[in-house]
């Protein structure tokens, strides 16, 4: 190892065994014997650029001067010469004889000719770009003739190599000596290895080698004229042959024409000054101004930068594509990692990034995006949610999940509501690569407090995500969010985009519903939406309802024909009427999704399950008092298990697998505001059924205090099921059935029907009147005003007997519950 660090040092070696990079194809030209390989380091594989020159014997002159080259490249650094990486020396086998070969190391560059050619530029791109370049050069040879005071002696379009990032560069080195002034009469040379350039290169007295004149003139006398002749090649679109060719002048433009003949004055003392050509306007061009302006970025304040970012776009459209993706493009995605850059600065970069093919997008863009996410400049994240359907199919599922969420999820608690909006609406491109972990254990977390957010629009468009990502849920999550994010919240909102945001979510996910909770949870809570004061919503929940009736009339029929295997239940297409409801989620809304699959029921919970969706779709002439089902809450609330009801804030713990119906902590989630059985209680049926063998009574009406106060009082008429004079009669033997245990405790919890039923009339002669709304009721401002007579109390059935007034709730929760377990 010693060995090997001495040999990079001192810049030769005794073979390649231990060259650390792998030499490739040559490319066609190169400066001088030199031949210029492209490689790769053995290391990591990164390209890089290999010359090698070869001698017969160690003492071959053209070695002795490549030897000076790599010495000069070795110790001179600046951004516009090539860069040195490494260098060694060693005996190659050619044929039976050996040869002694010099390898340099850089950074991976191109023949300036030839990258001309591949660019192909013409008219006032062209123009642009050689300034640009010419600009670098200049900038070049005044550092080594002004600064270090060095003669490079061969400044020609050989010794010009091009960057990936299409920067020239300066080598060719092998003739590079010090400006020896001091022996102004002197004889000797001055410039050892002169005899390596091309007599149409040389100016005169470097032809006759009167070095007492070179010594007398400026140092940047001799390369002032190699840049005339490197001018000259590049307008010319040839190599220079003749030094009188320099004469013709035809294709210089004529604002570079005079510094031109100044670099190419036949006196060397009169030749102009490498850097005073670089105040010339020819390089006051849009392309040199806009690369000035980014390499000092950290420099300029922030009115310069929002002037310049706004007007990039439109000068990137003329510049050439190559020249903005290859140099623009990584020094705006550098400023922007390193904060020097504004967050109009990532619009353009995404316009830019807009243009390279995918992979090189994801390589060039991609990093830099990834990394932003963690900025704590809000309109730089506000910039990425707002573009994010630009990369965000570009981001790996790993990388959304592990780098990203983690940045974007503080944008559901932000304070801005811009910002909460534009986090969820993220959460379209995002949710797809994320992790069900992710999904269950955090996103969720946040869509049920955005469901209860202060701004309506926030609600309204969690409930469409909620709709858009269900398929990406696993069946436990599914079970346990969707019907209560639906029907507790969002058909009980005041803001009626959002009720009708709720009904069109139900109905596109709708094969993930078993045919028991179509009958028993979405059918009811859809069908109180029919007399909406909003008549869009009102339109959606004709539509919702006939789409679940057509579902229910689907697997009656497949009952029928004594299929008891019941079949899975495939959402029926949503109608177009229903297609656009809200801004930007809603045209998104898609019936993706596979069909949930139902098990095999027993021959009771089958007629129970026809009997619920047979009194859904069946007409009466009572049908009207439908109407007041929203003053009692969910249909089903009263067969929540206490675990469900402990919590009033969210939807409860969101974790894989079923519902946790046992245990009583309090909750964040969906599954405390209306949780759903996965088989119903076996006293169901038999409350159903003693409730229509009830004679329908009218009760008195619940009063509200003040609507400010949502408290509500339950009168005990749970026993008293909506459905019941509608609903086919029970069979007889049904309630002594050995598989349903009557009820002994808590009979009001098992009544599902309970929590939407309406007061029973005084006698099943009358007609059903109106029930006032409670002031906890969402929808009392919607139901019809209160009777003016009083009912009697409904006569005792060995059931409700000691209710307890409700205690009041806060947030999205149950509204109607006749529980004394309170919250």
């Amino acid at each position: 190892m010693f060995k090997f660090l001495k040999e990079v040092v001192a810049g030769s070696g005794s073979g390649l065994k231990d060259f650390p990079y792998s030499i490739g194809e040559p490319y066609a030209s190169a400066w001088g014997s030199w031949t210029h390989h492209r490689g790769t380091s053995k290391d990591d594989g990164s390209p890089v650029s290999i010359f090698s020159l070869s001698g017969s014997n160690p003492q071959d002159r053209h070695l002795v001067a490549g030897r000076n080259g790599v010495k000069r490249l070795r110790t001179v650094r600046h951004p516009n010469i090539l860069s040195f990486l490494h260098s060694t020396e060693a005996e190659v086998p050619d044929g039976p004889a050996m040869k002694h070969t010099i390898y340099i190391v850089t950074e991976p560059v191109m023949p300036l000719s030839e990258k001309l050619k591949e660019l192909n530029l013409g008219g006032t791109q062209r123009d642009e770009y050689f300034a640009w370049g010419l600009h670098q050069i200049s900038k070049a040879v005044s550092f080594l003739n002004n600064d270090c005071k060095l003669v490079h002696g061969n400044v020609c379009l050989a010794s010009v190599v091009v960057t990936q990032t299409l920067d020239w560069k300066l080598h060719a080195f092998d003739v590079l000596s010090e400006f020896d002034a001091n022996n102004e009469a002197s004889g000797s040379p001055m410039l050892q290895f002169e005899w390596l350039v091309g007599t149409q290169y040389k100016p005169l007295e470097l032809t006759k080698s009167d070095w007492a004149s070179i010594r007398k003139s400026p140092p940047w006398a001799i390369d002032s004229w190699g840049l005339g002749c490197l001018i000259f090649e590049l307008f010319s679109g040839a190599k220079l042959a003749r030094t009188e060719y320099l004469r013709n002048t035809a294709s210089i433009p004529k604002s570079l024409l005079p510094d031109y003949q100044r670099l190419l004055n036949s006196t060397p003392s009169r030749r102009l000054n490498p850097s005073k050509l670089i105040d010339n306007k020819f390089f006051q061009n849009k392309l040199v101004e806009t690369i000035q302006f980014m390499e000092v970025l950290n420099l300029k304040d922030s009115v310069e930068k929002d002037s310049f970012f706004r007007k990039l776009p439109n000068i990137a459209e003329q510049l050439p594509r190559e020249i903005v993706l290859k140099k623009l493009l990584p020094v705006l995605a550098s400023s922007l990692e390193f904060g020097s850059a504004a967050a109009p600065a990532l619009t353009v970069l995404l316009k830019m990034g807009s243009w390279l093919p995918a992979d090189q997008f994801s390589i060039k863009v991609l990093p830099t995006i990834v990394k932003l996410f963690a900025s704590n400049d809000r309109a730089i994240r506000a910039c990425l949610l707002q573009h994010i359907d630009q990369f965000g199919e570009s981001l790996s599922a790993q990388t959304v999940d592990e780098q990203v969420f983690p940045h974007v999820a503080t944008g559901f608690s932000d304070t801005t509501v811009s910002i909460r909006e534009l986090t969820l609406k993220s959460m379209l491109v995002l949710a797809p690569k994320l992790s069900q972990r992710t999904i269950s254990g955090s996103l969720l977390k946040y869509l049920s407090k955005l469901q209860v957010d202060e701004d309506p629009g926030i609600r309204t468009n969690t409930t469409i995500l909620l709709g858009n990502i269900a398929n990406y849920m696993n069946d436990g999550t599914r079970k346990r969010v969707l019907i209560n994010a639906f029907t507790v919240r969002a058909l009980r909102d005041t803001f009626p985009p959002a009720r009708a945001a709720g009904i069109m979510a139900l109905s596109v996910t709708s094969s993930y519903y078993e045919m028991t909770e179509i009958a028993t949870r979405v059918l009811p809570n859809i069908v109180v939406l029919t007399f909406d004061p909003d008549s869009d919503v009102r339109t959606k929940a004709f539509q919702a309802t006939d789409q679940f009736l057509q579902i229910a009339k689907q697997h009656h029929e497949k009952l029928t024909t004594g299929d008891t295997m019941v079949a899975e239940s495939t959402g029926v297409q949503l109608k177009p009427g229903n297609a656009g409801l809200l801004g930007w989620a809603m045209s998104s809304i898609t019936q993706k999704g596979k069909p949930s699959d139902h098990g095999s029921i027993s021959t009771t919970n089958a007629s129970n399950s026809q009997v619920s969706a047979t009194s859904a779709a069946t007409p009466g002439t009572q049908a009207s008092t439908v109407g007041h089902a929203p003053s009692t809450s969910s249909s089903f609330d009263q067969a929540a298990p206490a675990s469900a009801r402990s919590s009033v804030n969210g939807w409860g713990e969101l974790e894989d697998g079923n519902i946790q119906e046992e245990n009583g902590s309090d909750k964040e989630g969906w599954d405390d505001v209306d949780p759903f059985d996965d088989k119903p209680s076996p006293s169901l049926l038999s409350n159903i059924q003693a409730a229509q063998k009830r004679p329908v009574v009218q009760p008195k009406q619940a009063v509200a205090n003040s609507a400010k106060s949502h408290q509500l009082k339950v009168q005990k008429t749970e026993d008293d099921p909506l459905w019941g004079p509608i609903v086919a009669a029970p069979p007889k033997s049904a309630s002594k059935s050995a598989d349903i245990k009557p009820s002994t405790s808590n009979n009001d919890e098992d009544d599902l029907w309970g929590a939407i039923a309406a007061p029973a009339p005084k006698s099943s002669g009358k007609p059903l009147k109106t029930a006032a709304a409670n002031s906890d009721d969402l929808w009392g401002a919607i139901a019809a005003p209160p009777p003016s007579t009083k009912a009697r109390p409904l006569a005792s059935s060995g059931r409700g007997r000691g209710t307890k007034p409700a205690q009041p709730k806060l947030g999205a929760q149950r509204i109607g519950r006749t529980s004394s377990t309170g919250m």
